[in-house]
């Protein structure tokens, strides 16, 4: 019988071989409905038929001349084109998915040619058992090489962008002046980069009575000793450039130019070939343009350095508008506030939610109270508020360095009071950073994570106020609406800032429908009024508020602070929901080899229950991977939980500690690849620790048109 697969695939391949092309083109067909962002790069859209053709060619090779897959050399078009994506900044998880999903439909219409060929099933089988094997060899082996090229391109770009970089954020915005900032920027653009740089800014950046666009004024420019200046504009002169020029172009469009030149282009530059025109734009506002030109023997600019000079001219541009705007700053630091809050809600299963952010009436500036809502694996939610110390921009910006924190650490599933700890270490860095400098560090936080499968509230506090609970009570009459309101005996840690003190995380169980009510304590201070008797309003207004999180924020601002606060507010509502236990599938499994058949067994029959056969494969795939690693490398007890929701999660449990990692496989080894085959199959894959163990998780998106309702 292996001879005769062999000699069918021969066939086959012969078959196939002059229909190469026009089975690449049906391909990229199938891929551009799928990931149509991969088209978007005008350069490497042309190069996808080439690549794909390629790899149809060199997989025929295989099954032509009886090849080994995992040695088979990648098509050197794919390794340039995991490249261009690389310079582009296209995550690699896109081009993996691509490259996945390319060789699926290819093993579909290899498929399809099979049955043409033959009706004798058991060849089919033979065959199609063959071609699993041939496929994922050639799948793992390309995407190592396609990843190690991408890696390389990305190692090679941020190397160089990170010492650019460096030198513009060491030596751009030093002082809160307009014309030094533009000059900074020169001077960084000479230095091993351009041979002459010149910043034009708007009349009305450098002053507010200023005319409006088009009139410019040159405020920098700076040339390396064997190039000439641009001396048709000397500094400080006003002028405006031709309608129809370039120049005037970048401006109008808000758009980056990389344009080579010839000697009538730049009379008074003689040599220059290269230009680039970057609009200086900061906070949706064009406030000027800076050109960089290259002449003589240097290498022309090339699309990766408008990159880097787009981001030392978008750091410059910052820097001037902060400088312009240093009169107003409190406008400025509420722009800044409100640009790091969540912006629209957050897609979640697990709570309804809606906030507020007021600022506080006071003439001394805007305060550093945040809040945001973060998904998490396994359905899970968590909800934040803090209040970082002083006013202005100097809070804004902690504001805005805490809150990045959080998302990172919520992003590897820390526990609360782990969580705590490591964003204390982070504020003591940052009061370490800044000795000598204007402006206090420390703040409050209050970080909870809501599970809506077992209902269960996680939180820790670090100095901040606890919540308010309102739980629901069975309503009789004509007030459908009743609560019953508590305020959680919460373990309060000391602030974020003082170091060596632990934080505690408390626990309690929430019906579904209850109110969480987060919030920073201008809430409830007030000279005016006892901390006691806001609390005791604050639950009044929430036993009797609506369903709505929105109306319940309205109604708590409207009776709490009738009048504008005199310090910032920060106000989180979030209605909890629980998890339908159709959507949750669980199986104890025995630390057994033998028990990994029956984990894929329970994962097929609850994806039919669901209606998720499309899914079968690939989840039972990443169920032997993290089942199988479990058992191997954990200890027991090992659970399996599948869960329904906006998206479906895999997870196994175990009671070790130990985390799994990526890793290269060589050829040789018999394993090594089971954790980069769930990255390829899942959208998102993590690890999460608790007191007992470890959960690893892998999230698939449903099916288009596909709800989450079982059945």
């Amino acid at each position: 019988m292996a001879t005769d697969v062999d000699a069918f695939l021969r066939r086959l391949a012969r078959a196939l071989r002059p229909r190469a092309t026009r089975s690449a083109g049906v391909v990229l067909e199938r891929l551009r409905a799928e990931l149509p962002e991969l088209w978007r790069e005008e350069d490497l859209a042309p190069l996808a038929l080439e690549e794909t053709t390629a790899h149809v060619i060199a997989f025929l090779d295989v099954l032509e001349h009886g090849l080994d897959a995992s040695r088979v050399e990648t098509p050197p078009i794919a390794i340039e084109v995991a490249r261009g994506y690389a310079r582009r900044g296209m995550p690699i998880s896109k081009l993996l998915r691509a490259y996945r999903l390319g060789h699926v439909n290819l093993f579909q219409l290899i498929q399809a040619e099979v049955t043409r060929l033959t009706d004798d099933w058991e060849l089919i089988n033979a065959a199609g058992s063959r071609l699993i094997t041939k496929g994922f060899e050639y799948v793992d082996h390309g995407s190592e090489e396609v990843v190690a090229a991408y890696q390389e391109e990305r190692e090679r770009r941020v190397q160089r962008r990170l010492l650019f970089t460096h030198e513009a954020d060491r030596r751009i915005g030093t002082t809160l002046d307009t014309a030094r900032t533009a000059q900074e920027l020169a001077d960084v653009g000479v230095d091993g980069f351009a041979d002459l740089v010149t910043v034009d800014l708007f009349e009305y950046v450098l002053r507010e009575d200023g005319p409006p666009p088009p009139t410019l004024r040159r405020v920098a420019q700076r040339s390396v000793p064997d190039a000439s200046p641009d001396d048709t504009v000397v500094t400080g002169r006003v002028h405006t450039y031709p309608l129809r020029s370039e120049p005037a172009r970048a401006l109008a469009t808000g758009q980056p130019l990389l344009r080579a030149t010839t000697p009538t282009d730049s009379p008074d530059a003689p040599g220059i070939h290269s230009a680039m025109l970057l609009p200086l734009q900061a906070r949706g506002t064009t406030l000027g343009l800076a050109q960089f030109f290259r002449h003589g023997t240097a290498a022309p600019f090339d699309e990766d350095d408008l990159l880097l000079a787009g981001e030392i001219a978008a750091r410059a541009a910052m820097s001037i508008d902060n400088a312009r705007r240093y009169t107003q700053e409190r406008s400025t630091a509420l722009a800044l506030q409100r640009s790091l809050l969540p912006r629209r809600p957050v897609q979640q299963a697990a709570v309804e939610t809606a906030a507020r952010y007021l600022p506080s009436g006071s003439r001394t500036g805007v305060g550093g109270d945040w809040y945001d809502v973060i998904p998490l694996s396994g359905a899970r939610v968590a909800l934040v508020v803090g209040d970082v110390v002083g006013r202005g921009l100097h809070a804004a910006a902690t504001m805005g360095r805490l809150r990045t924190a959080v998302r990172a650490f919520a992003d590897i599933d820390l526990m609360p009071d782990e969580l705590m700890t490591h964003l204390d270490d982070v504020v003591i860095r940052l009061q370490r950073e800044e000795i000598g400098e204007d402006g206090e560090t420390g703040a409050t936080c209050l970080y909870a994570v809501y599970d809506p499968v077992s209902r269960m509230c996680s939180l820790a506090s670090a100095g901040h106020v606890a919540p308010a609970v309102a739980s629901p009570v069975d309503g009789s009459g004509a007030d459908p609406v009743r609560r019953t309101v508590d305020f959680p005996e919460v373990p309060i840690g000391p602030p974020l800032g003082l170091g060596g003190l632990p934080f505690e995380t408390a626990q309690f169980a929430l019906p579904e429908g209850s109110v969480l009510a987060l919030f920073t304590d201008g809430l409830i201070r007030s000279r005016t009024r006892d901390v006691d008797d806001a609390r005791t309003l604050l639950g009044r207004v929430l036993a009797r508020a609506p369903e709505s999180p929105e109306e319940i924020c309205d109604r708590l601002l409207e009776a709490l602070l009738p009048s504008r606060p005199a310090d910032d507010v920060a106000l989180l509502v979030a209605r909890t929901r629980a998890l339908d236990p159709a959507h949750v599938a669980t199986l104890e499994l025995a630390s057994d080899p033998a028990a990994v058949s029956g984990a894929r067994k329970f994962t097929d029959d609850r994806l039919a229950d669901w209606g998720l056969e499309e899914l079968t494969f690939t989840t039972e795939l990443m169920v032997s991977e993290l089942v199988t690693n479990a058992i191997r490398y954990g200890k027991g007890p090992v659970q399996l939980r599948l869960i329904l929701e906006s998206t479906l999660t895999c997870e196994v449990f175990d009671a070790s500690s130990t985390s799994p990692h990526l890793r290269r496989a060589r050829t040789l080894d018999e394993g090594g690849r089971g954790l980069l085959l769930v990255a390829q199959l899942a959208e998102r894959w993590g690890t999460r620790h608790g007191r007992e163990g470890k959960v690893i998780w892998a999230e698939q998106g449903l099916p288009t048109g596909r709800s989450a309702t079982p059945g």
